[in-house]
């Protein structure tokens, strides 16, 4: 049965002794250490007994260690060996003063710094090499399931994700880029006027709509919409250990988690990408018949005659390249989420940064390629 820590004060003899009864634990302490320090201030000279103290620990320990003093000696203590040796071991721990730490400063600080920024660079493209292999094997088994087994895929959460990630997305891209169509255009026909070929503005905007303007801008805005949803969503499931109980039955988060917002931004991008399009080409068209008094059948006409279908194919042989880093960034940040608040912010605002970073990145290597390629 627990006791309360006790002691009382012998004065008899060369010099006073504290003896110490009952519990001095953690739970038992109360405020049997600060009435001791009450006691023993008036006389400093003075040694303890807790040859009588049924049970102690660290905490008690450190209590009496505090009251008698850093300096204190065990000399003065009677114990019985095993108390003996725990004060000897809390006194040394009290003893320990903390190792100072040099922190690097100027170029040392810079080349540290960039060190680690470079190690981290290795990781993380060890990381997505990881990713990226067990997508791919994720990937290869479900168009085995389509074939063989359509009832493993899923399919509802397939469709959600298409509606929310993909389709909700129609207005607000829709709406950027008509603007985006709209300032090609008075930007073409303010320059081309002053050399008298304001006609030229249709061809301009046909082609800056049609090859980049249309995926970029859909990319992008999936990028600041879609990648960081994904990462905020596996990221609040990694941080309540959501994905590891999955794997603890069995289900592979890959499979549950990864494929299905894979798919989904793998068959939205394009249709946005052509509504982007239309809204584009509308836009550039409203200003051209506004300031040039071009009407809509010669735009129409000079765009499919000059431009021609080629333009277009370019711009969407790019949309599935682009779904594909959006929804893979996304979700491979959001894998990576720690188990605080701060990881979970951090890895939202990475999975944004990185998936605009490898749009441009992606576009300039497909305009190279086009280029090379005279298409």
């Amino acid at each position: 049965m627990d006791t309360s820590a006790e002691f009382n004060v012998r004065r008899s003899g060369e010099r006073p002794t504290v003896a110490l009864t009952g519990d001095w634990t953690a739970n038992n302490l109360g405020d049997a250490p600060a009435r001791l320090a009450q006691a023993v201030h008036a006389d400093p000279a003075f040694a303890v007994d807790i040859r009588k103290v049924r049970r102690l620990d660290t905490a008690g320990a450190y209590a009496l260690i505090r009251v008698v003093g850093r300096d204190f000696d065990l000399k003065t203590v009677q114990a019985r060996p095993e108390s003996a040796r725990l004060l000897e071991l809390v006194g040394a721990a009290v003893h320990v003063e903390p190792a100072p730490t040099n922190r690097p400063r100027g170029f040392h600080e810079m080349t540290v710094r960039i060190g680690k920024g470079v190690m981290n660079v290795g990781y993380e493209w060890v990381d997505t090499l990881a990713f990226l292999g067990h997508l791919l094997v994720v990937v290869a088994r479900a168009f085995v399931y389509l074939f063989t087994n359509p009832k493993r895929i899923r399919w509802a959460a397939i469709f959600s994700l298409a509606e929310r990630a993909g389709l909700d997305a129609i207005p607000i891209v829709a709406v950027t880029s008509f603007f985006i169509g709209a300032v090609v255009g008075l930007l073409g026909a303010n320059m081309l006027s002053q050399f008298g070929a304001q006609v030229f503005a249709v061809e301009l905007i046909g082609i800056a709509v049609l090859r980049e303007f249309n995926i970029i801008i859909t990319a992008v805005l999936l990028a600041g919409r879609s990648a960081s949803s994904f990462a905020a969503e596996l990221g609040s499931m990694k941080m309540n250990q959501e994905i590891d109980a999955m794997q603890v039955m069995g289900v592979d988060p890959f499979e549950a988690l990864v494929l299905p917002r894979f798919v989904a931004l793998l068959a939205t991008i394009p249709l946005l990408t052509f509504v982007a399009t239309l809204a584009g080409l509308f836009g550039g068209m409203v200003v051209v018949w506004t300031a040039l008094d071009l009407g809509p059948a010669f735009f129409l006409q000079r765009i499919v005659d000059n431009v021609g279908v080629a333009h277009f194919w370019v711009g969407m042989s790019k949309a599935p390249v682009m779904a594909a880093v959006i929804a893979g960034i996304g979700c491979r940040q959001g894998l990576e989420v720690g188990g605080d608040v701060e990881s979970l912010g951090r890895r939202v605002t990475a999975a944004v940064v990185h998936a605009i970073f490898a749009i441009i990145m992606i576009d300039a290597a497909f305009a190279l390629l086009f280029m090379k390629l005279n298409i």
